[in-house]
């Protein structure tokens, strides 16, 4: 490259780093960090890798957020868009069906566990959480029961950013901004976090909030099977089937929000059949296309849709231009074909023990962690100051590692992984389900390499 070409194309990069900057707006980003002049911006990927405009490699250590499953570079999907795009691009499903639709929506209900037969698409996870919440209330005032409205949700949960959604979602800092105009109908409750099987205090609370406030006036049980929020909560054995036994008692909706859990992270197609559960809602997202289109949804027992149809409502009154968009359903089938031949599935079952063994022996090295939790293919390692001596981060510490330190550090290393807050200074890993043994060891290294980074830092400014 010539000195004139080296030129140009800087000139290039710094002229599309300030179009950035002055048009397009980040998300849950700070405006200080989006105004840096190392503003990283992607432009290519590869398998578990992706580069910027500088060269730099990255392994995807999150799957873009949880959701490039497949990874990156699947022409099979792309050429699934493509020929869709080229038969029909676009025709709402109000009244309507459209091939794609119909198929995607079959292949999702044949993987779902026991009669969650029914298929409503929309666009992302926050829309599917507020498709769910709105279909819990149908159903209730189709038999009836107009009490029906709460719904019990977990502290740090997280369901999206939409208001309904929001209102579910248990992180603070979310929802403090919005507070006045958050609808009042959750009841938020202890999260899994410190719960053991011989006690499932965490299942308790969630019978003595619909005791507290009245069964006939609670409509959905709304939780993860894992949650992400406060950091890869794993649930003690029998915490999912106790919330199943308390909503049958009570006549109250078991809603599974699995935006992050389905298509794969867990080794099920759906997380709930590992945690031996039949909800009667499923929400849906992210891994459904792989994230190769913005696709998402809910899947609800069939008799809880008939019961609406046979109402006279006569109709569940939700929708969206684009839900069942052709396009987007189109690559869902081509998405989840893929997971079936390519047997993706067992494939996070073969490796997840491996994937926990190498966060254990960074558990074990660097006495900056003091727990790891996970499974499949998602883990989280808890950061304290020192876990010999049992000392947490000091509040300027911690401000200071949730406040950019960390981000550095990440970024440093080559490392796509989220700095997470949510509750505890946290490193949040969780590539996409085609990582080998290859990549999981380049994982660990890097990894290795933040965490050491951190450990000196800590060193350096013990206060």
């Amino acid at each position: 490259m010539t000195l004139t070409e080296h030129n140009a194309e800087n000139a290039q990069k710094t002229e599309l780093r300030n179009k950035a900057q002055a048009h397009l707006m980040p998300h849950f980003t700070k405006g200080a960090a989006w105004q840096q002049e190392n503003l990283g911006i992607i432009d290519r990927a590869d398998g578990c890798y992706v580069y910027d405009t500088e060269g730099n490699e990255y392994l995807d250590g999150l799957a873009g957020l949880f959701c490039t499953n497949l990874g990156h570079g699947r022409m099979d999907l792309v050429q699934a868009a493509a020929e869709q795009m080229s038969q029909l691009a676009f025709y709402p499903t109000w009244g309507w069906g459209n091939p794609p639709a119909i198929e995607a929506a079959s292949m999702i209900a044949d993987e779902a566990p026991g009669d969650l037969n029914e298929v409503f698409f929309v666009n992302s996870g926050s829309e599917a959480v507020e498709s769910a919440l709105k279909f819990a209330r149908s159903y209730h005032l189709s038999r009836g029961e107009e009490s029906r409205y709460k719904v019990i949700s977990r502290d740090w949960s997280y369901h999206g950013t939409t208001l309904g959604g929001l209102s579910v979602t248990g992180v603070p800092k979310f929802r403090e901004p919005f507070k006045p105009m958050l609808w009042d109908g959750t009841r938020h409750v202890r999260n899994t976090y410190g719960d053991t099987a011989d006690v499932l205090a965490s299942a308790a609370a969630v019978e003595e909030m619909i005791l507290a406030e009245g069964p006939e006036t609670v409509s959905a049980i709304f939780a993860e099977p894992v949650q992400n929020g406060r950091g890869g909560l794993v649930p003690p054995d029998g915490y999912w089937p106790e919330l199943r036994r308390i909503a049958d008692k009570y006549g109250v909706l078991l809603i599974a929000d699995e935006v992050i859990c389905a298509f794969g992270r867990f080794g099920h197609f759906f997380a709930s059949e590992r945690f031996n559960v039949v909800p009667d809602i499923i929400t849906f997202a992210k891994g459904v296309t792989s994230a190769y289109q913005p696709l998402g949804g809910m899947i609800a027992r069939t008799p809880l849709v008939h019961s609406i149809w046979e109402s006279p409502m006569g109709a569940y009154m939700h929708g969206a231009t684009f839900g069942g968009h052709p396009v987007a359903t189109a690559v869902a089938v081509a998405n989840i074909s893929a997971m079936r031949t390519e047997g993706i599935m067992q494939h996070v079952l073969d490796h997840e023990d491996g994937f926990r063994r190498r966060m254990d022996e960074l558990l074990v090295k660097h006495s900056c962690v003091s727990e790891v939790r996970g499974l499949g293919y998602f883990y989280v390692a808890e950061l304290v100051a020192d876990s010999e001596t049992g000392s947490p981060l000091s509040d300027l510490q911690r401000t200071a590692l949730q406040g950019g330190v960390l981000n550095g550090m990440v970024r440093d290393a080559g490392l796509l992984i989220r700095p997470d807050d949510r509750g505890a200074t946290m490193l949040v890993t969780s590539p996409p389900l085609v990582a080998d043994d290859v990549v999981l060891d380049d994982l660990q290294s890097r990894l290795d390499h933040v965490l050491t980074a951190t450990s000196d830092w800590l060193a350096a400014n013990p206060h």
